[in-house]
């Protein structure tokens, strides 16, 4: 079990994580809808994982990745994004994400994504 912080600026899409994430023995310790509030929940929380939209208002996931890695440059961070932003999903991963997974997404693959993740030190 983890403890991990949802960010993603529409609401049903961090309930469907929340949803599954909870399902597959996890904790969520906080949800975040923009990038900014990410940044300031996971100084907040620590959480052991977080997965970032990469579009999203007030600070896209790309600037919240590379603020979040100064804080912890350990971070363990999966981006989720829409088919067809390959260049962003290449750009948060020199950033510092840690892996990737399309929208739509399939339960097993992120529960996959994450165990991984999350057993990568």
């Amino acid at each position: 079990m983890a403890r991990i912080l949802i960010a993603d600026d529409a609401p049903v899409m961090r309930e469907l994580l929340s949803s599954l994430l909870i399902r597959g023995g996890h904790e969520i310790v906080a949800e975040a809808g923009n990038g900014l509030q990410a940044v300031e929940l996971y100084v907040r929380h620590r959480p052991e994982l977080l997965t970032m939209d990469i579009s999203m208002p007030v600070m896209d996931g790309i600037t919240a990745i590379k603020q979040i890695r100064e804080v912890n440059p350990e971070a363990k961070i999966i981006i989720f994004s829409a088919l067809g932003q390959q260049s962003m999903i290449a750009e948060a991963i020199r950033a510092g994400a840690w892996d990737f997974v399309t929208k739509p997404f399939y339960e097993g693959r992120v529960l996959d994504v994450v165990s991984k993740a999350l057993a990568h030190s």
